[in-house]
């Protein structure tokens, strides 16, 4: 599996404690940035991230801002994106059983260090679970069709 990671300056410190678990579950990763704590706009890295996931380029993504709010926006406007801001381990299980989430958005400035890794761990352990659950997210995928003719003009 390839992953994507992504984060503004708030996510940094988060996303350098998540990296380790990364390799410790031989995820092989592309860090996009940002490196440091120099201020920069979420969705520059939101985008990159999204667009790998939105175009096949890797299987799921990473995104981490100071909420998770912002990068949550960005990333669910893209088709084929179902980004989960997730700060526990329910919320971590729940979007990839019931949603089969492919990017995980983790709030840098809301949780720790080790709940994020918790949060990493199960996330890409727990699969999609399929059954009514798939019914729902072809509804999803329905209305993406829809949304994207009506641009098309």
């Amino acid at each position: 599996m390839k992953v994507s990671i992504g984060c503004d300056h708030a996510g940094v410190t988060l996303k350098n404690e998540i990296l380790p678990i990364l390799e410790e579950l031989s995820i092989e990763y592309e860090d996009v940035g940002t490196k440091d704590m120099i201020s920069v706009d979420y969705p520059d890295f939101g985008e990159r991230v999204s667009e790998a996931v939105s175009k096949g380029r890797v299987e799921r993504g990473i995104l981490i801002c100071g909420t998770g709010i912002g990068m949550s926006i960005v990333a669910n406007k893209f088709p084929n994106v179902r980004a989960a801001l997730c700060y526990n381990s329910y919320s971590a299980e729940m979007s990839r059983l019931h949603n089969d989430a492919n990017i995980l958005i983790l709030p840098g400035r809301v949780i720790d260090g080790a709940m994020a890794r918790e949060i990493v761990r199960i996330w890409f352990k727990t699969p999609f679970e399929g059954g009514r659950h798939q019914r729902r997210l072809d509804k999803i995928k329905a209305i993406e069709r829809r949304l994207m003719r009506h641009e098309d003009g």
